[in-house]
């Protein structure tokens, strides 16, 4: 498959400039007339379920996908199949080349405790390194105030890990306004939300978290690692 072309950095940092005040389906109208292979990848947060119903609402010509690393917790599988019913749309699963307990097998049990990167780069980054080839534009429901590794992120950038564009509509929300969207539009999400889960990845990996600590503090908890890899800076607008 022939590699996305990459937009000059002055072509790419002056689309970012002009949507940067924009509405998030405004940026995402926007994504779809300029790309004409774009996808979106949900990790199933409450963000992500805002975008799937924005992609719904406009009927919006993005292909859904999600990495299912075979590790999801129940009530992220339940959501999944809420969405697809609520929407009528297909979330294309992208699966790793083995299965949890192959992996086990070729790598040794319990890997996400032994070396989580390793396991994040086999269950994670290698199925979504081939799900990307076809695109010329991926989505992502990355905000700024996530992480001091998003502190940064662009409403539009070209991604040079995956060698694409990166679209990044709700890069200027927080949290609330997530939340705010999600009720006013009545927008399934997973109800771990709900009992202090407010990021939500692959249950080994995740814990719920405490009043008053980093909303990421559940994600490998007890170690510096806060992100498997998919979104870690730089992209370059």
């Amino acid at each position: 498959m022939t590699a996305a072309v990459r937009p000059s950095r002055e072509v790419l940092a002056a689309a970012s400039a002009s949507l940067e005040g924009q509405p998030a389906d405004e940026i995402l109208r926007w994504a779809t007339g300029q790309y004409g292979r774009i996808t979106f990848a949900t990790g199933f947060g409450m963000e992500g379920c805002a975008i799937i119903d924005m992609i719904a609402r406009h009927a919006l010509p993005v292909d859904v996908f999600t990495l299912d690393t075979g590790l999801l917790f129940p009530e992220t599988y339940d959501l999944w199949r809420q969405l697809e019913a609520r929407y009528g749309l297909t979330i294309t699963a992208v699966r790793p080349a083995a299965t949890v307990a192959e992996q086990a097998v070729q790598e040794g049990p319990g890997l996400w405790n032994v070396d989580p990167d390793r396991c994040c780069e086999l269950r994670k980054m290698q199925p979504l390194r081939r799900q990307l080839e076809p695109y010329e534009a991926w989505v992502s429901a990355v905000r700024r105030d996530q992480t001091e590794d998003r502190a940064d992120a662009p409403v539009v950038g070209w991604d040079g890990k995956f060698g694409l564009v990166k679209v990044n509509p709700l890069v200027r929300w927080t949290f609330d306004d997530v939340k705010a969207y999600v009720a006013r539009h009545e927008v399934p999400y997973n109800v771990l939300h709900d009992r202090h889960y407010p990021s939500i990845g692959c249950w080994p990996c995740t814990t719920a978290v405490a009043p008053g600590e980093d909303p990421r503090a559940g994600r490998w908890r007890g170690r510096e690692k806060k992100e498997c890899g998919l979104h870690l800076r730089p992209i370059q607008a």
